[in-house]
């Protein structure tokens, strides 16, 4: 039985289970590319059937990995296999279980609004938007915000963390951004919108047309509310709710 229920590995040297972060980011990078994919169905093309498929996929997955094992789940399997070549990099188990309980608790709240109950609205795209953001710091630079707002609560201290952030250190002069760097990045920003706007100019706005309200008889939800009409996003409404 403790074979297959379980969190993180025991290791000698560690003071508490861990986990090989390695893996941890390929399979947050994984989740992340299905995610934007869906995102961008139903944003662009008003299609939640695979934002429905994939949060059920997504809770499945983060429930394995919180109720039974980590290496039973299906992406942390993938991240394995992706990374199989690389040494391991071991981070804290507790801290990334606290971590993921919030995936988990995001994936819960979609599955209740968006599967069950077909809820369309700005409340969606706060948890979505939540989620995307959490696996992307996560894939991408390797910062777990789970993580840190574990280290801010009373009496928790992670360890072993990604990249050594939990231990004070002086970082090398190579790490150093600078006002050179600073500098570059503002004029490599200011230099594209410059590019943008004189080589790719935006073409003439088409004036806005306010919403028809609905006929006698028809379905409140195809008349957008108040909101969504102030952000310019009254034929995104209609989109997102099979009215066109």
């Amino acid at each position: 039985m403790s074979k297959i229920f379980g969190f993180g590995e025991a290791l000698p040297g560690y003071e508490v289970p861990v986990l090989n972060e390695r893996e941890v980011r390929a399979a947050a990078g994984i989740l992340f590319v299905f995610a934007m994919m869906t995102f961008a169905n139903a944003w662009f093309m008003g299609n939640f059937r695979p934002t429905k498929i994939f949060v059920i996929a997504f809770l499945i997955d983060f429930t394995i990995r919180l109720f039974v094992n980590p290496k039973y789940s299906p992406s942390m399997i993938l991240g394995r296999f992706a990374v199989r070549k690389q040494a391991p990099e071991w981070t804290g188990a507790p801290q990334k279980r606290f971590a993921w309980a919030i995936g988990w608790v995001l994936a819960v709240t979609m599955l209740w609004l968006i599967v069950i109950n077909n809820v369309i609205g700005p409340i969606n795209m706060l948890v979505c938007a939540t989620c995307l953001t959490l696996m992307f710091f996560e894939s991408a630079f390797g910062i777990c915000i789970g993580c840190k707002i574990y280290n801010a609560l009373p009496n928790r201290q992670a360890q072993h963390c990604a990249g050594g952030v939990c231990e004070v250190f002086t970082p090398h002069a190579s790490q150093r951004v600078g006002a050179g760097g600073t500098a570059i990045v503002v004029l490599f920003l200011a230099l594209i919108g410059v590019v943008g706007q004189q080589g790719f100019p935006a073409t003439d706005a088409v004036a806005a047309v306010a919403p028809a309200t609905a006929a006698p008889g028809a379905d409140d939800r195809c008349t957008p509310p108040d909101f969504a009409v102030a952000m310019g996003h009254a034929e995104k409404w209609k989109l997102h709710n099979n009215c066109k």
